[in-house]
């Protein structure tokens, strides 16, 4: 199994679930973060004033799966979160050791 951080925009979030859905994924963890890249941020106007957001608003999401749906689930998250700017996100691929479901005991690819 493997689990998968990708950080993405936040506006991109349903598209990324609709092409999660469709390659089989039925779960994930959304959470809402801040960071910076290579774009170091930018600069924005409120009431005339000019201000700078050093960290961006993202969103991490984590997805488990096993590892014979890997890449397809790699190509549904970066076609539907690329926008082709700078700042779209990225995708970490980290190994799983085990999965456990709380409830029902079950373990492995059963649990996910």
């Amino acid at each position: 199994m493997k689990k998968l951080e990708c950080i993405i925009r936040p506006f991109k979030l349903e598209e990324v679930k609709e092409a999660l859905n469709s390659v089989g994924v039925r779960g994930m963890t959304v959470s809402e973060i801040r960071g910076f890249g290579r774009s170091r941020g930018h600069t924005e106007l409120y009431r005339g004033s000019e201000y700078t957001i050093e960290f961006v608003p993202k969103l991490k999401l984590e997805i488990v799966v096993s590892e014979e749906n890997i890449d397809q689930v790699i190509e549904a998250v970066q076609h539907a979160a690329s926008t082709g700017k700078i700042g779209d996100g990225k995708i970490f691929v980290l190994p799983v050791e085990e999965t456990i479901r709380i409830r029902t005991g079950e373990k492995g690819s059963a649990a996910i």
